[in-house]
């Protein structure tokens, strides 16, 4: 552009002296004159460029400062968004709370959150368990993919414990003990969204066999409390898997905390397994545990059908999953699906938190090939389910093998193990 410029302004430079000069007969001394205006024009045109060039260098200079400054602002100074997803059990009989943990994994990775903002508790023991008939992979439904591809290694084994779970939620990485050491390190601008899938019993929620103490409804409302009050989340919203799991939080979670959590059951039932054998709908040939939980594969299938997690809010998916779950509200199965906390909250988008770190809330987000929601087919309940398992584990074996008697040991000792309990 400069170019084009100087040689505009030296041809008219030339054609302004040429018509001063007389077009048909130059006069002694107007080559001169020509020369004399062209100088005079090209110096006019030089110092133009020079201010515009000054102008413009000025201007680069205070856009390249404003973005410096922007880069140079901590991550709290903008909104980000974190996930806290845990399966409290092992084994493949209980194959189905670490399945909806991996699914709800893939849900968020599909949002756009970085795994630097996703904390993830499984004991990891069934994608290679010997019963798993697919090897290395992991479903969540008769209809699903492979769940299990990327899903961090943050917390697994021994380290899925109460305490490593209540200081990832409060985001006190000095209290972890093993693991990634990743935490929840959510700002006072930040959302929350926390899942929890296993058993549960009256005011606890359970961790795998042999990783120590369970984890009590109070620990986990003060966790909730002093990271609120500490600026840990602007919103929080927590779903919650397990047998008794209204009774974590009735009368317990304050509504003023700005923390919404939905449950899979009142304080006083189980929740329910789905996908099991011999139920229908029923997992593929070759699998002989449940694949999910009714609640946990109701809400997530319900965002996987989504165009947008933006065209659906909290309320809506909690009434759709209330009205699966009790099976039409008759409840010859399943369970109360409850509310509890910040109800203020659920006339909020699942976009809301259900989304990436660095996108806005009405940005469009991804949707997978849509699964059919459950229809109102047969569950069993959650403490039935291991059982379920452990039953079909042994009629999958061939008659008279070895395989066969190992089945049948583990079903009677599970079956001395409850009669005693219930006692």
């Amino acid at each position: 552009p400069f170019g084009a410029t100087m040689r505009a302004a030296v041809l008219s430079a030339l054609g302004a002296a040429a018509l001063a000069a007389g077009a048909e007969a130059v006069r002694p001394g107007a080559v001169g004159a020509i020369g004399d205006a062209l100088a005079a024009e090209v110096a006019e045109v030089k110092a133009d460029l020079a201010s515009d060039w000054r102008t413009a260098r000025t201007t680069i200079e205070g856009i390249q400062a404003e973005v410096d400054a922007e880069l140079a602002k901590p991550a709290e100074d903008g909104k980000q968004h974190w996930a806290l997803l845990m399966a409290g059990s092992n084994s493949w009989g209980n194959y189905r709370h670490q399945a909806d943990v991996y699914h709800a994994y893939q849900i968020f990775k599909r949002a756009g959150l970085d795994d630097d903002h996703i904390v993830v508790f499984h004991y990891d023991d069934i994608a290679n368990d010997s019963e798993n008939p697919t090897p290395g992979q992991v479903i969540n439904s008769p209809y699903g993919n492979d769940v299990y591809p990327g899903v961090p290694k943050d917390y697994t084994g021994l380290d899925v414990t109460a305490a490593n779970f209540i200081a990832a939620l409060k985001g006190d990485a000095d209290a972890v003990k093993g693991g990634s050491g990743k935490v929840i390190a959510s700002g006072a601008k930040d959302k929350v969204f926390a899942a929890f899938f296993d058993h549960g019993g009256p005011g606890i929620l359970g961790v795998p066999a042999g990783t120590g103490p369970y984890i009590y409804a109070n620990d986990v409302n003060d966790a909730l409390k002093s990271k609120y009050e500490a600026g840990g989340f602007k919103e929080l919203t927590f779903y919650v898997e397990a047998c008794e799991s209204g009774s974590i939080f009735d009368g317990l979670l304050p509504a003023n905390i700005s923390t919404y959590v939905t449950t899979a059951a009142n304080p006083t039932e189980s929740s329910w397994g789905y996908y099991c054998p011999g139920m229908n709908p029923g997992p593929p040939k070759g699998y002989n545990t449940c694949l999910g939980d009714l609640y946990s594969i109701t809400w997530m299938e319900n965002v996987d059908s989504l165009d947008s997690a933006k065209k659906e809010t909290l309320l809506e998916q909690y009434r759709i999953v209330k009205q699966l779950v009790s099976q039409n509200h008759t409840y010859r199965q399943g369970s109360h699906v409850m509310q509890y906390g910040d109800l203020s909250i659920d006339s909020e988008r699942l976009s809301a938190f259900i989304h990436g770190s660095a996108k806005e809330e009405d940005e469009e987000v991804p949707a997978r090939a849509a699964a059919p929601n459950p229809t109102v087919g047969e569950g069993i309940a959650q403490r039935d389910a291991d059982l379920h398992s452990l039953y079909h584990v042994y009629l999958s074996k061939p008659e008279g093998s070895a395989e066969k008697k190992a089945a049948f040991k583990a079903f009677l000792a599970e079956s001395t193990r409850r009669a005693e309990l219930d006692r």
